[in-house]
């Protein structure tokens, strides 16, 4: 067997004879050094050969020789105690080796500082039951707890944690938020190349109420001398938007299609046209099981290689909907109803609703209306007893309305949605809207509605599309005015 290299470094200095894993090292094609180093590595029983799959070995073995054993020494070095998968962290200290190459640092300047403090850690682990898994990119505690039954949190329950002192960890984290309600996870997010926090974090409850509670205590706490949290509900977007489908396709057709290339999809919404409810808009939403699922394919669908039926498609983030909060949406007394033919009107729509109870009002748009009623009580009886029924030719949706949304959130939202969708018919060579050009959202939204007032706010793109008082544009901004 081949003999250690010697040299003054303890940490390089091999003792004795080889594992037998080292010879397989060789054999996949590896570097003597850097064979020598990893098989240094499973002698101090910081790793296994079995830990480390083809993906790690694979980028070891290409890596250069320094390099590699400049990477080794380094992970020999870090604190494994909580890293689970340690061939995706060794593949991530790679990662940062490189970028800090490429930025010209020092590839051995990463500085991890203190650490939390081990022996309260362990105290919250062995207290809570819950398991904390480390990686280059973030610090992950709980999810789900040990003893919870059934899918993850929904909506609402996720809150983000701005302004964290760069030498804070967990162990300081986890008391604070657990005042507020049971945790599911935390995700203290990690920056590679300094071995500090980013400054912020997730924080995932079992409960919304848990979440809302977590702002309302925690928000411009003072953690450390001068220094403030800044903590807020997260929306954790699941769905992507993707514009420019061929009109003939079906929601089945679609699913098909679309799960071929990405992993996770759950659902397929599409919107029918008004003016032939066999066509669909030329646009669609992909609702994913998870935000991970959600990113995934949103990069293997925007990469500009992938065609639906030989159409180049658009695919961005759909803007994720803030939730109401329970007590909010207890008191709703307005219904949503779409997917309504141009011939119903709202005097049919009034008929129809009136036989549960007293209707204030009805607002028509196009495809879509919103049913006032006078009582809560009547209002979830009539959407209960009239879901899916037809009218006029086509089965109703009904649902709760949702409350107004705030006005200057909502248009930050329209503005950055217009940029992201000038960016990206720019980069596709596509015309860019005229109205967009103008500084504009395209056509009005429609008159006659004065007394209307807030209940537009109840309409977001979930619900359809925007009315407009000019159809007169090109076609992309035809097919995506209503995006904005």
């Amino acid at each position: 067997m081949a003999e250690g290299n010697g040299g003054g470094d303890p940490g390089s200095q091999i003792d004795g004879e080889r594992t037998e894993d080292y010879q397989k090292l060789i054999n996949y094609g590896l570097n003597e050094k850097v064979a020598a180093k990893l098989d240094e590595i499973y002698k101090q029983g910081k790793l296994r050969h079995e830990d480390l799959d083809e993906r790690a070995l694979d980028a070891l073995k290409e890596f250069p020789v320094e390099g590699a054993v400049t990477v080794l020494k380094q992970f020999l070095e870090s604190n494994l105690e909580h890293v689970s998968n340690k061939s995706a962290y060794l593949c991530g200290v790679m990662k940062t080796y490189r970028q800090r190459k490429q930025y010209n640092t020092d590839s051995m300047a990463v500085n991890p500082g203190k650490g939390p403090n081990e022996e309260n850690l362990k105290a919250i682990l062995d207290r809570s039951g819950y398991t904390l898994d480390v990686t280059t990119g973030q610090r992950k505690y709980g999810g789900p707890p040990p003893h919870w039954e059934g899918p993850p949190p929904g909506p609402g329950c996720e809150v983000f944690c701005g302004k964290i002192p760069k030498e804070l960890y967990e162990d300081e984290l986890i008391p604070l938020f657990e005042k507020c309600g049971e945790i599911w996870d935390l995700r203290l997010m990690m920056d590679p190349m300094t071995g500090q926090n980013r400054g912020y974090a997730f924080i995932t409850f079992t409960t919304r109420s848990a979440a809302n509670e977590a702002v309302r205590q925690l928000n411009e706490y003072e953690i450390q001398r001068g220094k403030k949290l800044g903590v807020t509900i997260s929306y954790n977007n699941h769905r992507l938007f993707v514009g420019n489908i061929p009109k003939n396709r079906e929601r089945h057709e679609l699913y098909e299609e679309f799960a071929k290339h990405a992993p996770g999809l759950v659902e397929v919404i599409i919107y029918s046209s008004p003016d032939d409810k066999k066509k669909n808009r030329g646009f669609c939403f992909l609702e994913y099981e998870s935000h991970k699922a959600a990113s995934l394919a949103k990069r293997r669908l925007s990469s500009g290689r992938f065609k639906v039926w030989g159409c180049e498609i658009i695919v961005d983030w759909a803007d994720p909907q803030e939730e109401p909060d329970e007590d909010t949406m207890s008191k709703v007394k307005v219904l949503y109803v779409r997917n309504l033919t141009q011939m119903t009107t709202e005097e049919m729509l009034k008929e129809k609703f009136d036989e549960f109870g007293k209707v204030e009002r009805v607002k028509k748009i196009k495809d879509y209306a919103f049913v006032h009623f006078e009582e809560r009580d009547e209002a979830v009886k009539a959407m209960d007893a009239l879901q899916g029924k037809d009218l006029g030719g086509a089965s109703m949706e009904i649902s709760l309305a949702k409350p107004p949304s705030d006005k200057k959130k909502k248009e930050e939202v329209l503005r950055n949605r217009e940029k992201r969708l000038m960016q990206m018919l720019a980069q596709r060579g596509m015309p860019v809207p005229p109205a967009m050009l103008r500084g504009g959202r395209g056509g009005g939204r429609g008159g006659g509605r004065s007394d209307y007032g807030k209940w537009w706010n109840y309409y977001n793109y979930y619900w359809g599309p925007r009315p407009q008082k000019n159809t007169g544009y090109n076609y992309y901004w035809n097919n995506y005015s209503w995006y904005y």
